[in-house]
Order: C-alpha cells, then sequence, then structure tokens
C-alpha cells in the first residue's frame, strides 16, 4: 500500500489567510482542493510538501456566478460536477461542459475541482510511476533524475500537458485570477501554460487560482474532442477545442487549440486562418483539419502509437468543427 508522506495541513477561511499562509510555510508548501491529482502524486513521491494549505473551507472559491451575457466567473474550487450539472455552461459553454464531462469518472468529478484541472500535472509514462519504478531507471529529469527518457538529448522535461479544461479555456479567451500575499493579477489562459514539463505553468508558487473567468457567450459555439483508450476513465491523448462565431453562415471568427500533445495546449492558428470569412463547409472543414494536422507532433510517452495519434488530429479536429455549425 501506498502511504502519504507526513505533512502539515491548514485550513484557511479566507482567500486573504490562505495566500499569508502560503507565503508563510516558503516553498515547501501548496496549495489543495479535491486532491485528486496531487494526493496520488504525493503517494508516489512526485510531490512531498511539507505544508498544505487547504481551500475548501474559503467559500469565495467556489460556485458560479455571472451570466452568459455579462461573463461568468468559476471559483476554482467548484468541483467538476457542479459545473457539469450547470445549465448556463451547459448551454451557453457547451464545449468546457463536453470537457469537464470527460474528466475521469463520476466519483472523482464530485471531488475534483476545476482549478485542480486547469492546474493539472503534467504526464509521462516513464514519471507516473510508483517510487521503485522510477529508481530503477535511475528517475527523470522531471522528479530525481537527469535525464529525460523519452528523447535523451532533450534539454527540457517533454512530460504532456493533460488537462482536458486547458485548450478549452484557450479557446474561450478565458482569464485567470491570481492572488498571493503579493498583490492580485489577472492573465490570459494560454499565458498560463508554459512548454516546459517541469516548470509547466507561469502560476508562481506562492499564487492562488481565485477565479476562472468565461467571457460573454455572445453568439460563440464551442465544442470539445477527446481521444482516450478507455472511454469513461483515463486522460486524453490528444484533445480538441473548437470556439467559432458566426455572422449568417460565414465564421467571423474561431479559434482552434490542440491538447495533450505537448507540455501546454498548442494554437492552429493557420487552421483558424483558412476558416474566416468562409462558409463552414465540407471542404472548408477537411482543410483546416489538414493545416492543424502539421501543429500535432506529440511523442512517445503517453498511449497509442505516436503515428496515429497525430493522424486522429484531422479526425477530431473535423468533427469538433462540424459540432460548431449553426
Amino acid at each position: 500500500m501506498m502511504r502519504l508522506p507526513k505533512f502539515r495541513y491548514l485550513a484557511p477561511k479566507s482567500v486573504r489567510e490562505a495566500a499569508v499562509m502560503l507565503a508563510g510555510a516558503g516553498p515547501g508548501a501548496m496549495v489543495v482542493a479535491g486532491g485528486t491529482d496531487l494526493y496520488p502524486n504525493m503517494k508516489r513521491r512526485h510531490q512531498t510538501p511539507e505544508t498544505l494549505v487547504g481551500l475548501r473551507r474559503v467559500e469565495r472559491l467556489r460556485g458560479i456566478r455571472g451570466s452568459a451575457a455579462r461573463g461568468l466567473v468559476i471559483g476554482p474550487a467548484t468541483t467538476l460536477t457542479e459545473i457539469e450539472e450547470s445549465p448556463a455552461i451547459r448551454r451557453h459553454y457547451a464545449g468546457l461542459h463536453e470537457a469537464v464531462r470527460s474528466i475521469s469518472t463520476p466519483i472523482l468529478r464530485n471531488m475534483g475541482t476545476i482549478g485542480g484541472n486547469v492546474c493539472l500535472d503534467t504526464r509521462c509514462n516513464y514519471y507516473d510511476q510508483n517510487y521503485e519504478w522510477r529508481r530503477a531507471i535511475n528517475f527523470c529529469m522531471k522528479c530525481d533524475g537527469t535525464v529525460c527518457w523519452v528523447a535523451p538529448g532533450s534539454e527540457v522535461c517533454l512530460a504532456v500537458q493533460s488537462s482536458d479544461t486547458a485548450p478549452l479555456l484557450c479557446a474561450l479567451g478565458a482569464r485567470i485570477r491570481l492572488v498571493s500575499a503579493r498583490g492580485e493579477r489577472s492573465i490570459e489562459a494560454k499565458a498560463l501554460y508554459v512548454r516546459d514539463g517541469i516548470r509547466y505553468l507561469s502560476k508562481g508558487q506562492d499564487e492562488i487560482l481565485t477565479g476562472i473567468e468565461l467571457p460573454p457567450a455572445g453568439g460563440w459555439r464551442s465544442a470539445y474532442r477527446k481521444l482516450r483508450r478507455r472511454e469513461a476513465f483515463d486522460f486524453p491523448v490528444l484533445g480538441v477545442a473548437v470556439c467559432a462565431r458566426f455572422e449568417g453562415e460565414l465564421v467571423a471568427d474561431i479559434r482552434i487549440w490542440l491538447g495533450a500533445i505537448a507540455s501546454a495546449p498548442v494554437e492552429a492558428g493557420e487552421a483558424q486562418a483558412a476558416l474566416v470569412g468562409r462558409p463552414l463547409g465540407d471542404d472548408a472543414i477537411e482543410e483546416a483539419a489538414g493545416l492543424a494536422y502539421p501543429k500535432s507532433k506529440p511523442v512517445d510517452n503517453t498511449d497509442f502509437a505516436v503515428r496515429w495519434r497525430k493522424e486522429m488530429t484531422r479526425l477530431l479536429t473535423a468533427d469538433a468543427l462540424r459540432a460548431v455549425r449553426p
């Protein structure tokens, strides 16, 4: 049986109190809400924080506020189930509903939070193993070692960002609120992620995610498609998020983001540009899917053959584009 390492648990009741506790505990501290990702990682000794600052008693960090007309703010400690069951999310942000509904199992969605998924640790076949397995290969660059076993010559860790909500929030143009004892800031969702499997977030260690701001729905249509071995449980090995706005039958604006193929979500800029000002017909969809294909550069550190995962980019992109057609 894998056991948690020893740690001190703090339970603040306000964001300010949590920020002060986190700053006071130093670099050996982390925040936790649902813990569905962090606690298993601690059992495998991926992370061994001396102090955990729990956020479950901070009411400000829970719930969905606002409206589709003005935009919504989702508290990061809101459970995935609460988001999945939100009528406003289901109706006006369909892609986010699809992404959240695809995460793990109903039992884990009851405990897991949107903030945890947004800040999900990067994954790799050489990293997501127990301590003894990792010690047998002399560990890896991401934790306790010096070599990236996916590509031994690589200077950066190639672990994959497997968050389902990350590419969708990037496509929506969402913003992320961050608070620390030093102050508060707001950044675009796409600015939160970094192409480095170890330092995969631009969020500081002493910063707490306090809000996820969704822009006004404003006629935008969104969809999310996901590739995984077991439809009922697994992390994505490819995710495609599409968000589009139409003027009549013509595409006025569109965003296509790919997930689970790199350490950060990838924007398919050429595919987007090819669709603006055109009807979203079958020929246009096939062209855009072909342009998204070169952006998908998975490496051999998750499930399925790399070439097949790359080829599936065409199919999932086309399927997501068809889903947002008026």
